[in-house]
Parts: C-alpha cells; structure tokens; sequence
C-alpha cells in the first residue's frame, strides 16, 4: 500500500510517473515537525534502516548523517555526508516494516541515529515536499512497489555488459588502438573503449579534436570491425567561445541558466569558462539532447554523463572577490589562523555550495533558484540524452550512463559509483552500495574496477575484478597521472584473462537476470537479510550478496588475504573456478566455513535446487553462442530450475513472454 502526503508547494521533480491520490489525515510512523523543517522516527534498538541509494558507509545506515546533495568528492571517506547521487528512498525494518520516499529536489539531512541513536531526524531546507509511505509484507515487497510507483529501470543494449577498457589520459586514436590491439592480441575479452575529455577539442562538448582523433567516422568503423563500440564523454559545462555553435545556438535562444539579473550564469569546468544550459527547462533540455547527434551521426551507441552535480571549478564573480582579498594578505606575517584563512580562500572556490544560490533555472514557466532544485540538474541533462535517443534513434538502444543523478532518472540510464580511490575500502563500498542503488531502481551500475585515483596494485585490481565480473557496468577506468591499470600491464595476464573471460561466460545468466530485474521491478542484488529474515547471523552480514535466486557473492576485499570467512544461511554448492581452466565444485552445509580463494580464481555458491547457464570461451559479446549453453546447478529434491530470459539484446519489445523459458536439470 502507498500514501502520498503533500506538504507546501513542491516542485514537480517527474520521480513518480502515477501518484497516488493525496492521502489525508496524520502522516504514518513519522512525527510531522513543521516548525524545525523535519520528520522524527523513533527507531527500536535492533531495527535496521536500508537504502539510501548512493552513499558511504554500510548497508544498514544507522548511526550516520547523510545528505542528498549531489556532490563532486572523490574521497568516499566514511566521514562524507553526500556522494554523487540523491537517492531519498529507505526502508526501516523493524516490527512493521515500511518505506519512505521524500520526493525534494533541495538538499535533504537523514540523521539516522546519529545525534539520538533511537531517532531518524529527516530535515529539509524549506518545507515543500511530498512523502509516501508504503507498506508491505516485508522489504522485498515494500521495493516492489516503490519501483513501480517510479517505472521501470534503463535497459542498455547487450554488448554494454562487455568488458569495458577506460582512462583519462587516451590522447589519440593511436593511444585507443593500442588498447584494442592488446587485447585481441592476448585474448583478453573487450566490448568497449571510453573516451574522457581527451577526444574532445579543447574539452568542448560535441567537438571531436581532428589532430589527434582524425576521420573520426572511420575511425569509430575501424573499432566496430574489432567488435569494440567507443564510448565518448559529455560534460555538463558548454565553453564560453565565439564561433563555437553550441555555445552561440544556446545564447541564442536564451537556454543556459541565469542569475537573478538576467545575464548568464558563468563558471569554470574542464574548457575554462563555461555556461550551465538549463535542463530544467523543457525547451532547453529538448535542444541540448538534440546535439547529441552530432556523435550518433558518426557511428557512436553509447555515451556517459560527466560533472553533471553540477561540478563547478570557480566561478567568475567568486574568483574576483578571491583575489582581492588574497592581496590583503601580501606583506603579512601569517599566523595558525591566517594562514587557514587564506588557505580556505582557494580551497573553497570549487563547488562552493553558496555559488548554488547565485543562478537560476526557468522551469514549467517559472523562474526558481537552483539550490532549491540542485539535486535535479544531473536527472535532467541525462533525460535530455534519453529522450534525444528516442526522437533520433527509436529502434536502437543507446548506452547512457551518468555521475550525478536523482530518482527518476533511472529511467533514463545508468549510473557508475563516481571517482573513486584505488582503496580496499572502495572495493568494500563498491560491494555494499549495490543493493541500496537496485532499492533505487538504479540496475545498470557498478564501480571503476581498480579505482580511479590514486595508484591501484595488482592484488586489488585481481580482487575488483572478481567481484566486478558480476556486476552489469564492467568497467576498469583510472585517471591520468596514476598508474596504468589496464590488465595487461601486469604480470599475471594469465589470471586477468581468465577472470574477464568468466564474465563472458556469465553473461547469458547475468543480462537475463537484469532484464527480469528490470521488467518485473524487481533487485538484482540483495543483502542476506533481505530473503533470510528469520536468520539472526545474517543480519550483520554486509559483505556477501546475493545476486538473483540463484547466486551468493562472497567476495575477498583485504590485502593479503588468502581467502575468508563465509556464512552460509542453508546448505549450498561452492563453485570455483581455477585459472588452469578447471572447475571444482563442493557442496558446503549451512552455517560459517573458510574458504580459501587464490588471487586468480573466483568463486561463488549456488543455492539448493538453482541453476546458472554459462556460454563458452568469448571476447566480445558479438562471439557469445547463447544456443549452446552448459549448466551449473544444485539439484535438491531431484531437480533444478532456471527460468531463462533472452532477446536480442537490441530491441525494445522487453515485455514479449516468448523471451522466457525454463530450464530445467533433472536427477
């Protein structure tokens, strides 16, 4: 069941397609206080809260305050309040579980247990919101029916779940061959290669740099011969230059956000100064997707969304007032104090939250400040690329994926985990955060395997990989001035070629559970919790998953560690598979075992009675023969099921029920 509850005047974010009938009377569970801004809950001791989407820490969040507000911050450190997306959706699990959806698109406060361990305080900045409140049998239930009320998730094409090789720093075609010949010369399976702001001339949207990437059009055929798609990069900011027509087109026609005098809004990205166009604005969003074009004209399938918070370098009415008052402190003898005080002058230039109350957006006719609707900006440049897709390119699906993003725009596509560190940690994050973004309705993700700064080891790189075979975005994607991680830089090529190509094997299992998942509204991956609630020691488990009804994950995340300790909730087949190309199976009984896995060996349980198909040895997903599958299974009670989904993996009639079938393995 779902109750909608208005307070004030909200701004119509399209989170929810089909809202409900406002409900009346008090507001369920949450105690209404108007004056401070707030909702309070009053949790039990052992009641735990999930979701949240995008965020640190664990997956149970008490004991935390998290904000939405989308955020460029890479360091993904337990003590940061906000990530890169605004996900205000949680369940709380207690005697009665329910859901709650703050559908506010300024920045929100969840103070879960963080002040009072027993209350969850949700704070806005003004009090124009709604909130909906399901209730259901439980947290699998209660997911179901906030992913319905939001509709259904992105659904990229197939060979999106390839292999995908990435860096900041691929400064020519030359640079981009080098990666495709190395793989296809070791065998190491690859679907596509990103482009980050390196393509572009001088890191100027929907430009393509004719020195160092020329005769882009054969170039992008060149790569297709090689069943390697190109993935280029689209940055929020469009440079403030003459002659340049994207920016000319938008000054125009009046489409990039303002300040309260009318003038543009200006401020530094990647090309120097820049303007914002206003994504809010229908108009505006209509033509900045239409640009799009300009790539898809030339062979391109696939596109991520950058620095799209919206990420601002400084701006150029902050940056003034900066250096005037750095010259007060020329000739001084700076103290403890000063010198923080001229430190914080610099330091506080990027993405300073106030330059967020400095411009404005014109939408459904209506001029709003954008700190009001801050967290919109990402959801809205990447529904302008969704919509384009299905004006230009009806038949085809697109790849998309964003950095910034609130609820809704899972729609639209995907999202990677942000710019995170070559850490342990993030590997850990990496794990935890994927089912409170499948809470969300975000499917198609997953994080930069290997890290993206920092310098990676070949150990942890070795360990993501595992893990990341799994997940539906496999991408390794570093930035420049850190170690090259591509796999082949390393010396056990031999293990890296067998990891990646066990995804190629998996895919015929892992894009059928997607698309059940996204059809049917369903997660993709869960905690333990979530299908063992009767079992105490899975409450505290936060390090394996379980991947459909099928699969548990339980992968490595510590330096040097041989193996590790699994908690099996029932009884279930511990499936390995050796770099020698062997396969070893073993089924283990319920309850806490060790289980050692070496560096270039995965492993994962099947759970009683469950089948996984696996396809044959193939780099690319072009190669992928899903007529002749094998199986893997747990037969109990003298059979295993699977049901089956499988389409093209290229054309949109998702719903068709002759794209299922069962299979089943009898004993």
């Amino acid at each position: 069941m779902i109750r909608r509850y208005v307070f004030g005047n909200m701004i119509e974010t399209e989170a929810v397609l089909n809202k409900p009938e406002k409900s009346e009377g008090p507001l369920p569970y949450l105690e209404v206080r108007e004056e401070k801004k707030s909702f309070l809950y009053r949790m039990d001791p052992e009641e735990r809260i999930y979701g949240l989407g995008e965020n640190v820490r664990g997956i149970n969040k008490r004991g935390w305050i998290y904000e939405s507000k989308c955020s460029d911050d890479p360091e993904h450190r337990e003590d940061k309040h906000a990530l890169y997306g605004a996900h205000n959706f949680f369940v709380a699990d207690g005697k009665e579980p329910f859901g709650v959806f703050i559908d506010y698109p300024g920045i929100l406060t969840f103070d879960v247990g963080y002040e009072k361990s027993d209350e969850l305080r949700i704070t806005a900045s003004d009090w124009n919101l709604e909130v909906y409140i399901i209730t259901g049998e439980n947290v699998k239930d209660i997911v179901k029916q906030f992913r319905r009320l939001i509709g259904r998730s992105y659904i990229p094409p197939l060979w999106a779940f390839g292999y995908g090789q990435s860096r900041w720093g691929y400064k020519s075609a030359d640079d981009v061959r080098e990666v495709a010949r190395k793989h296809r010369e070791l065998g190491i399976g690859l679907d596509s290669i990103y482009l980050d702001i390196d393509y572009m001339e001088r890191f100027k949207d929907f430009t393509v740099n004719e020195e160092t990437f020329p005769d882009f059009p054969d170039f992008v055929k060149e790569m297709e011969e090689e069943h390697i798609h190109l993935v280029p990069i689209i940055d929020a900011g469009v440079k403030k230059e003459e002659g340049y027509p994207v920016y000319e087109e938008g000054m125009e026609k009046g489409y990039f956000c303002k300040k309260e005098d009318g003038t543009e809004f200006v401020a530094a990205v990647w090309p120097g100064k820049a303007l914002f166009p206003d994504m809010l604005n229908e108009e505006a969003r209509q033509w900045f997707g239409n640009w799009y074009r300009f790539l898809l004209d030339q062979g391109i399938e696939g596109f991520w969304n950058d620095m799209n918070e919206p990420s601002i370098f400084y701006t150029e009415d902050r940056l003034s007032d900066v250096m005037e008052k750095i010259k007060e402190y020329q000739g001084k003898n700076l103290d403890l104090n000063t010198f923080f005080e001229f430190q914080g002058l610099v330091t506080g230039l990027s993405n300073n939250t106030k330059d967020y109350k400095y411009f404005y957006h014109e939408k459904d006719g209506e001029k709003i400040r954008h700190d009001r609707v801050h967290n919109l900006f990402g959801f809205a440049m990447t529904r302008a690329a969704g919509e384009a897709f299905e004006r230009l390119e009806p038949e085809k699906r697109i790849l998309m994926f964003s950095r910034s993003s609130y609820i809704g725009m899972h729609r639209y596509g995907g999202i990677w985990q942000g710019d995170n560190m070559s850490w342990w940690s993030h590997l850990l994050l990496n794990i935890r955060m994927m089912p409170s973004l499948n809470m969300c309705g975000f499917l198609y993700t997953g994080a930069d395997l290997g890290g993206f700064g920092a310098d990676t080891t070949e150990d942890l790189l070795l360990r993501w990989l595992a893990f990341g075979i799994f997940t539906p975005l496999m991408r390794n994607h570093s930035a420049m001035g850190t170690r090259r991680q591509e796999v082949y830089q390393f010396d056990r090529i031999e293990g890296f070629r067998h990891i990646i190509g066990l995804r190629y094997r998996l895919i015929p299992y892992l894009y059928s559970e997607y698309m059940k998942a996204a059809v049917r509204d369903e997660m993709m991956f869960r905690p333990l919790a979530f299908d063992y609630p009767e079992d105490r020691y899975v409450l505290d488990v936060e390090d394996q998953l379980l991947l459909g009804e099928e699969i548990m994950l339980a992968p490595v995340y510590e330096q040097n560690a041989r193996g590790r300790y699994v908690y099996l909730p029932e009884a279930m087949k511990m499936v390995r598979f050796c770099q020698d190309g062997t396969q070893k199976e073993e089924i283990l009984a319920a309850g806490h075992h060790y289980v050692e896995i070496p560096l270039t060996e995965v492993v994962f349980f099947i759970r009683p009675g469950r089948l996984v198909p696996l396809a044959g040895p193939a780099v690319c997903t072009q190669e992928i023969d899903f007529e002749n599958l094998t199986y893997i299974s747990y037969v109990e009670k003298g059979e295993a099921l699977y049901e089956y989904y499988r389409d093209d993996g290229y054309e949109k009639d998702y719903d068709n029920p002759d794209h299922i079938t069962v299979i089943r393995v009898q004993k």
